[in-house]
């Protein structure tokens, strides 16, 4: 008896070891963690505000280097770099470790960055705009990547709404900054501000970030990355140069739709058969991964939609100042900010997500649809209502869809689950700053026709340059026609805007609740707990498929559980 006693004592201590790590909502962070969420809330900081800071900056640019006609790219290149590289960061660093792979993604960056303050005409600023994005594609998915390998699922909600409060500021204060930098500074300093920012995360991310090193025996899928890059990139000229460079049914427009279809399903086919695809397809097999894909793509269609036409609707309507529209949208984003910290405390202290999906979704629905009914007599308060409205939307869906699709597969895919949750979302936001945007042109022209006849063609067409002074020079009667249009115009938008949202909440209707790692005592014993063999069931690879090395493998053979010692080390460095 006293032998089978010291036996069982013996097979418990591994159990008791376990536990608190899967215990998230008993035992405390380490401090050296949270030192780590800094470093990376600075690195969210500086992907955030470069384009904020540099719109700003933009006429100055053109008057100093010339070369109007090239501007729009400007935003193009960094745009492609950005959505062409995310893919492949979140592989490498699933392949070779997730430290060194982001820090090289900020030294890229920053790289970037200089070289585009140096730019000496408008070609070599939108080469190292090119520069820049392709660092940028790595930061953000770098960023969640670490998170997902660094805190468990459940613990992961503590941190939503730090997140999306960095977004918000960046979104309020970007703009704000690059004026008075422009101002004050130059334009040049619009891009060396990145400096001290970037400094700042490289030295916190190299000083106490500490991640168990990988090897990777697999070769790099360049006929994957190659025609990856090729697809996007022409769906994200499409959609940059539909309606306004080329007309939607033009030539250049139905090659590039041509290109990136055979592009995407060639990438599809070579996948299948990759030893190291840069996107397993398998992750796809998840019924979860899938619908926060689709519910990603559908939120950035509609986020970046209202980001785009609520200033100008502001400024047209509502006789805001291009500052003051910038200041206007507080409700939506400090409404967004406070239901996304909310309900990452609550994912944290109850497991339980499947809430928010469907509350976002319906919120977003209703908040669209009511800032569809505004017109020229909406005042800021009734408008501000509605912002907020969606805002909480977006609050209950932005850091929800990422923390569902990082819980649905393996350790060893949690790159490539956060670089393609972060793609979906960067092609959702292109697609509907597109078709929102031909929606909305098509709508005012025509309101203007029909309101001022051939004088409102002429106004139509110089609408870019409207502000609110400007609008005050008119004659009252083609004012009027014009804040009427714009009117219309939004009304449209955000009409379509609200019919994405109802396609969002299907999606969220079949979202199933599976168990978040770290959800209590017993899911610290692993794969053991029927939410993990259900993760794990669906995200596992066929036998078919190549497998990878040991030093892959997730923790406890659980999808999405922090890996462990991962953060003694990080404790231990501190």
């Amino acid at each position: 008896m006293a032998e089978i006693k010291k036996q069982t004592e013996e097979r418990a201590k591994p159990q008791e070891r376990v536990k608190p790590q899967g215990q998230a909502k008993d035992a405390p962070q380490p401090r050296s963690v949270r030192v780590v969420m800094m470093a990376l809330m600075v690195t969210i900081l500086l992907a955030m505000l470069d384009n904020m800071i540099v719109s700003p900056a933009m006429p100055t640019i053109v008057g100093d280097l010339g070369g109007m006609e090239h501007l729009s790219w400007v935003v193009t290149a960094y745009m492609l770099a950005t959505a062409a590289s995310t893919p492949i960061w979140g592989k490498l660093g699933d392949m070779y470790g997730r430290k060194g792979v982001f820090l090289t993604s900020i030294v890229i960056f920053l790289l970037g960055s200089v070289l585009s303050g140096m730019a000496q005409d408008m070609g070599q600023l939108i080469g190292f705009r090119a520069v820049q994005g392709l660092g940028a594609g790595g930061l953000m998915v770098g960023v969640m990547a670490i998170i997902g390998e660094l805190v468990t699922p459940r613990e992961r909600g503590k941190y939503m709404g730090m997140m999306t409060g960095v977004m918000a500021v960046a979104m309020i204060g970007g703009p704000l900054v690059g004026g008075t930098i422009t101002d004050h500074l130059g334009w040049r300093w619009a891009f060396y501000i990145n400096l001290p920012l970037g400094v700042v995360a490289l030295a916190m991310v190299t000083a106490v970030l500490h991640l168990p090193k990988k090897t990777s025996k697999g070769r790099i899928d360049y006929l994957g990355a190659a025609l990856l890059t090729v697809g996007i990139s022409s769906l994200v000229l499409v959609t940059t140069w539909g309606g306004t460079e080329y007309a939607w049914t033009s030539t250049v427009i139905m090659e590039l739709i041509a290109i990136g279809v055979v592009a995407l399903i060639s990438f599809v086919i070579v996948q299948k058969r990759a030893a190291e695809p840069i996107l397993p397809l398998h992750i796809f097999r998840n019924l979860n991964f899938t619908l926060m894909s689709v519910i990603g793509f559908l939120t950035g269609f509609v986020m970046f939609g209202a980001m785009l036409f609520l200033p100008l609707y502001q400024q047209a309507v509502q006789g805001a100042s291009a500052t003051n529209s910038g200041l206007l949208l507080l409700p939506m984003l400090l409404s967004m900010m406070v239901v996304s910290f909310f309900s990452g405390r609550f994912t944290t202290s109850t497991g339980k997500y499947k809430i928010f999906p469907i509350a976002g979704t319906v919120l977003m629905v209703l908040g669209l649809f009511l800032l569809s009914t505004m017109d020229t007599d909406t005042t800021r308060f009734m408008a501000g209502v509605y912002m907020a409205v969606l805002g909480a939307g977006m609050g209950c869906l932005m850091q929800i869809t990422m923390l569902v699709a990082q819980n649905s597969v393996e350790m060893k895919d949690m790159g490539v689950a956060s670089s393609s949750a972060t793609l979906f979302r960067t092609l959702g936001s292109s697609f509907g700053v597109a078709i929102m945007g031909a929606l909305f042109n098509n709508r005012v022209e025509h309101t203007m026709s029909e309101r001022a006849g051939q004088l409102g063609g002429k106004v139509t067409e110089q609408s870019a340059q409207l502000d609110a002074d400007s609008l005050r020079k008119l004659a009252a009667p083609v004012r009027d026609a014009y804040q009427h249009a714009v009117s219309a115009g939004t009304h449209s938008a955000f009409l379509l805007g609200a019919v994405i949202g109802v396609a969002a909440l299907i999606a969220a209707l079949f979202v199933k609740e599976v168990p978040l790692r770290g959800a209590g005592p017993k899911d610290s014993a692993g794969p053991k707990d029927s939410g993990d063999s259900e993760a794990k069931k669906d995200s596992e690879p066929k036998d078919s498929e190549p497998k990878d090395s040991g030093a892959d493998k997730p923790a406890e053979g659980a999808a999405g559980d922090a890996v462990p010692g991962t953060r003694e080390a990080v404790a231990e460095s501190v």
